[in-house]
């Protein structure tokens, strides 16, 4: 999927602004699902427009600039519906985290600690960000997403909590051989 798809998908919810779409898509509800660039949504927002797959109005405001407000058309709709049934990619995971822990033998054992501790800290509001979602969501397949993403992110916090000594105890093996090596070559 792209951000072309991205872009039906929260258009599907109801009619958006650009800014709308690009900040459900980076930050949002949506920024979990599909990874886009800030400069994709326009121009996706344009090509479905000349597709017409999109309509686009004008929002008169006072005192400002009129706003181009999005939305789907039936097309728009039935290529959306299409997408969804196209295979999907494996999901993409990138953690800086898991480098970290991957290297932990060249990291101190109490840095290595601080960043466990950081990384639940980060999950504990990650799972709070999500629950609050749950709370105002009355869409069955999203609310499906939902319980998924609280699933994944306890199942992480549960692992480093379970694991944290493991992983402390792995830390700073090489940096005491390093500096073993480096004290017998100075000698």
């Amino acid at each position: 999927m792209n951000a072309r798809t991205l872009c039906l998908a929260i258009l599907n919810f109801g009619e958006a602004t650009g800014y709308e779409i690009r900040k459900q898509s980076i930050e949002g509800d949506f920024s979990y699902f599909v990874d886009t660039s800030f400069g994709a949504i326009y121009p996706a927002l344009t090509r479905l427009t000349e597709e017409g797959l999109v309509e686009c109005r004008d929002e008169v405001q006072p005192g400002k600039p009129a706003r181009k407000v999005y939305s789907i058309t039936p097309a728009g709709r039935a290529a959306f519906i299409d997408a969804l049934h196209q295979s999907v990619e494996p999901d993409i995971f990138k953690s800086q985290f898991l480098l970290a822990s991957t290297c932990s033998a060249y990291i101190e054992p109490a840095h290595m600690a601080r960043l466990v501790d950081e990384r639940v800290t980060q999950l504990d509001r990650m799972l709070e960000t999500i629950r609050s979602l749950e709370a105002q969501c009355d869409d069955p397949g999203m609310r499906w997403t939902i319980g998924y993403g609280l699933a994944v992110y306890q199942a992480s916090r549960d692992h480093l909590i379970k694991n944290r000594e493991a992983l402390i105890a792995s830390a700073g093996a090489e940096i005491a051989t390093e500096t073993a090596e480096a004290t017998e070559a100075a000698e």
